[in-house]
């Protein structure tokens, strides 16, 4: 960083947040075929989200979103109207930075995960929001759109450590760019001192090419929960083994080495003969408490007993997913957090 330039912050998803965003399922979507299902979904997302903080809701209707939503106290709530392609947050929302004493919402291209699917109304999203007014005027639009970038491929402690995933970040249908390429970029936009790369881990069913959302997570500067695969038949063992190994081997910009809080592979889900990528890993930290996407299963409750002790302080709520997996995401995935300065 040369003398004169900005001190930039990428917050770590514990720091304050001024609310959520959801981005709702709409008979438009892939969604269509189980609406009723997955808007129970968003519904319990949306409940727990108005306990903690405020919560913004970007829909094509918001009167249908709104009849949904009735006994939820809705003065928490902004709706946006907004033609959307899908659902997911995480991929299409804005990405906050703090650049000095300033609140800066990075928008990079969503192009469906490497052009898998139609992206055209998600990718405006972000910037429609910055001009309907829905940060406050302290809070700058900054124009990344030459460069592809889901906020479900990386995972900051707030402190200048990035963790990622190789397979992502690197893949050929998003920016064609070397590792050495992705990584000036990302320290460069984030301030970054350190980048933790994950050349291994998978999970089947998974159309995002490997986020780190699915697979580990920054608890804290010092810890990562991370999906453990100890069933030697299973088709992730290696994988998640080798994965476990690099977690193993990372080190804090002090030094030492992370503690690894292991979460337990999800039971395994299919839908039709395709595996669905169910996990405990794509939790949703909030300001004092973490959602945690459940699966009626009875690692469930073993996924929340470990979650705890990475987030000792804050109330484990689980709200149940089955229905975001059956269209490859989860919890994480569906929502995107607005961080502040205050």
């Amino acid at each position: 960083m040369s003398i004169g330039s900005p001190k930039i912050i990428l917050p770590a998803e514990w720091d304050n947040q001024i609310f959520i965003q959801l981005t709702w399922p709409h008979i438009d979507t892939d969604w269509a075929e189980m609406l009723d299902e997955v808007n129970e979904c968003f519904v319990q997302i949306a409940k727990a989200v108005v306990q903690y903080e405020k919560l913004l809701v970007v829909c094509p209707d918001a009167a249908i979103v709104k009849t949904l939503l009735a006994g939820i106290d809705v003065s928490k709530i902004t709706f946006v109207e907004l033609s959307t392609n899908d659902t997911w947050s995480r991929d299409h929302g804005g990405i906050t930075v703090f650049e000095d004493d300033k609140t800066v919402i990075y928008d990079f291209t969503f192009n469906g995960w490497g052009m898998k699917f139609a992206a055209n109304h998600d990718n405006g999203i972000t910037r429609k929001l910055y001009e309907e007014g829905v940060f406050d005027k302290q809070t700058d639009y900054r124009n990344l759109l030459d460069f592809v970038l889901e906020g479900g491929s990386i995972e900051s402690d707030g402190q200048g450590t990035l963790l990622t995933t190789a397979e992502c970040l690197l893949s050929d249908n998003r920016n064609n760019k070397t590792k050495d390429e992705v990584d000036a970029i990302l320290k460069d936009l984030f301030g970054l001192k350190q980048i933790l790369w994950l050349h291994h881990g998978y999970l089947a069913g998974d159309d995002t090419d490997s986020h780190v959302d699915t697979l580990a997570r920054l608890c804290s500067p010092h810890s990562i929960a991370y999906v453990q695969c100890t069933d030697q038949n299973d088709e992730h063992y290696t994988e998640l083994r080798k994965m476990e190994e690099e977690l193993q081997a990372f080190r804090t910009l002090n030094g030492d080495s992370y503690v690894l809080i292991p979460l337990p592979m999800a039971d395994t889900v299919f839908d039709g003969d395709d595996r669905l990528p169910a996990t405990y890993a794509n939790f949703l930290i909030i300001n004092g408490a973490v959602l945690l996407p459940s699966y009626d299963s009875p690692k469930d409750e073993i996924a929340k007993q470990q979650l705890q002790k990475a987030f000792p302080d804050r109330e484990i709520i689980l709200i149940d997913c089955r229905a975001l997996i059956k269209q490859h995401g989860s919890l994480h995935c569906v929502t995107m957090q607005y961080s502040t300065l205050l």
